[in-house]
């Protein structure tokens, strides 16, 4: 909760308007993200080309995070889904890419999902109706761990302390919850 000390964090929603292509709703994510990253403070970067795995690099200070961003429009069988991997369909490794940023655009809700808790699976399942229900529900909204360079995490990928205690949501896994 901010004070008279610290200011109000203000997220701006940016309306990246995508044509009827994957690749033009991805492009529209990447956009969404980088004005959410940027407006909680981190400092991001996008590689030059589509030629890397990763979509967008977050500095976190003792190096960078390298982030493959996926957006899913489509709701069946209780659940939105995107997949764990790019068109050679392998799931990501942890060699490639440290962080997955799924949005559900109809929501607008993210997910921040460090690739290992990703694991091999080849779909990503989210179930942000429910609440409680999937392993990857921790992740929803978790820019905090974005925020943190590796030695500052705890068990599983926590953070010991939270690293944005200005945010006004607080992730599943913040310590201040």
């Amino acid at each position: 909760m901010p004070n008279e000390h610290q200011p109000a964090v203000v997220i701006p929603t940016i309306h990246a308007v995508a044509g009827p292509t994957r690749k033009r709703r991805g492009e529209a994510a990447e956009a969404a993200f980088l004005a959410r990253a940027l407006a909680l403070g981190l400092h991001a970067s996008t590689p030059w080309g589509d030629s890397d795995r990763y979509d967008i690099l977050i500095d976190h200070g003792d190096g960078f995070w390298r982030i493959q961003v996926k957006c899913t429009i489509r709701y069946g069988e209780a659940r939105y889904r995107v997949k764990n991997g790019g068109s050679n369909q392998q799931p990501y490794s942890p060699d490639e890419i440290d962080f997955i940023a799924a949005c559900i655009v109809p929501l607008d809700v993210w997910y921040i999902i460090p690739i290992e808790a990703a694991g091999t699976r080849k779909g990503l399942r989210f179930y942000p109706h429910r609440t409680g229900n999937g392993t990857l529900e921790k992740y929803r909204e978790a820019w905090c761990l974005l925020a943190c360079p590796p030695k500052a995490r705890g068990w599983k990928d926590i953070p010991v302390r939270c690293r944005r205690p200005n945010l006004p949501t607080r992730c599943a896994v913040c310590p201040n919850r």
